[in-house]
């Protein structure tokens, strides 16, 4: 059997979930997914636990708090003003706590999300962390194929 390294080729059915159970993504009911191990496609802490496993695995990981898409860092809540908003993007938009608005990438490459935590008359508080910093995940795989 063909065991995954770094750099590996992937087809595998995969379930991340949150805290809650409530599957983020889920690829068992449908077409598996395909990934390349190492270009972010998954974080880190659950890369280096596919390490190993061959073709036919079937596993569940726990993560800690924190462990798969890092602590929520309190400098990742900015102030964006409604104006810049409106510049950048349609300037009749309404936007409500709960929204995910996507910004352009400083290079114009690319992008990035925030969600609206809190509107204000000048400005909105965007929270630009990973919706699952600091929350534990499950992560379940079931390795077709390795190349």
């Amino acid at each position: 059997m063909n065991p995954i390294q770094a750099g590996s080729f992937l087809t595998l059915h995969y379930r991340l979930s949150g805290p809650d159970g409530a599957d983020i993504v889920n690829t068992f009911d449908d077409k598996p997914a395909t990934l390349s191990l190492g270009i972010g496609q998954l974080s880190p802490a659950i890369e280096s636990r596919l390490i190993g496993l061959p073709e036919g695995a079937h596993e569940r990981f726990e993560l800690a708090p924190g462990e798969a898409f890092g602590e929520r860092n309190p400098e990742l809540l900015q102030r964006v003003k409604l104006s810049l908003l409106r510049q950048l993007g349609d300037p009749d938009e309404v936007y409500n706590v709960g929204d995910v608005v996507q910004f352009p990438g400083p290079d114009g490459q690319g992008g990035y999300a925030g969600v609206v935590r809190e509107l204000g008359d000048e400005a909105l508080l965007f929270d630009f962390n990973h919706p699952l910093a600091g929350q534990p995940v499950s992560f379940e795989v079931q390795v077709i194929g390795v190349l």
